[in-house]
């Protein structure tokens, strides 16, 4: 009978010993998959923060064209590309690792931030220098804008001052005389033709010695010359004159008279008088001779 007892309370005592290693086992489970659950979040967590980061430095590259700078963003992107691979890899139960390249991610975001930092920096500056390009620009422009102003005023002012300069020959009279130097009207009987004319006062041209040329030119068109070798510039090229005379013209109305001797054959029909003078047409006039 006493035996009995005690193999009923050791059996008690073994079923209490399973029962409470079964709970403690089943406690000790529970506690290891809640354990597993919280690493496997902190490290899908944790490689969300890499993948964002490697993105957060694709957008970096896009907003700065520093060449040197986008070298070294490359490089610090291709580090947290490896730490990223290895988290992948790195087994839910490595905590120490896990542990480790978490402390890694605060280094890397460190790094990050002092970037964006000098990216913020530089496009600040760009933008100023930018900006001041700009005012360059604009100042310059302005300045071309006024020289051309003042250019083109310069030409405009120079125009009209050669034209207030130019000579003017008035009064003009084309004369065909006879051998008595009388006015004649007949062609036989002209042996020469008298131009006179009056340079008008002009106080703004040169003073000075001026040579004069005058072409006499016939019905047909063609000039009266003596010589292959009388002519003059005009317009950029060289015209053949009648006759020329050296004149001082001191600015006053000066009065002056030129001849052609008659020594070709003339014809009736309109004759044309053209005045020369400093490179300028100065007066015209035509006269006619009867047949």
């Amino acid at each position: 009978m006493k035996k009995t007892v005690i193999i009923i309370v050791i059996g008690i005592v073994l079923a209490a010993l399973i029962g409470a290693f079964i709970y403690f086992y089943q406690q000790q489970q529970k506690e290891i998959t809640e354990l597993k659950a919280g690493f496997d979040e902190q490290k899908e967590t944790l490689e969300e923060e890499y993948l964002g980061l490697v993105m957060e430095y694709d957008d970096l590259n896009v907003t700065s064209n520093n060449d040197s700078l986008l070298y070294l963003l490359d490089a610090e992107k291709a580090k947290v590309q490896r730490l990223l691979d290895e988290l992948k890899t790195v087994k839910t139960t490595n905590a120490r690792r896990i542990n480790e390249l978490k402390k890694e991610l605060e280094t890397v975001r460190g790094v990050m931030r002092s970037y964006i930092i000098q990216i913020d920096s530089l496009n600040r500056i760009n933008l100023e220098l930018k900006q001041e390009n700009q005012a360059v620009t604009e100042k310059y422009n302005q300045a071309t804008q006024t020289v051309s102003k003042l250019s083109q005023e310069k030409v405009t002012l120079t125009e009209r001052v050669e034209m207030a300069a130019k000579l003017n020959a008035s009064n003009i009279s084309a004369i065909p005389v006879n051998k008595k130097g009388k006015a004649e009207k007949k062609v036989k009987n002209v042996t020469r033709i008298d131009i006179c004319f009056t340079i008008t006062k002009n106080i703004t041209t040169q003073a000075g010695e001026k040579t004069v040329y005058a072409r006499i030119t016939k019905p047909d068109d063609d000039v009266l010359i003596k010589s292959a070798g009388n002519i003059f510039r005009y317009e950029n090229r060289e015209i053949p004159y009648s006759v020329k005379k050296v004149v001082e013209y001191g600015g006053d109305d000066t009065d002056v008279c030129m001849y052609w001797n008659v020594e070709e054959f003339l014809y009736q029909g309109t004759y044309r008088v053209e005045i020369f003078a400093d490179g300028n047409l100065i007066g015209r006039r035509n006269f006619s001779i009867d047949k």
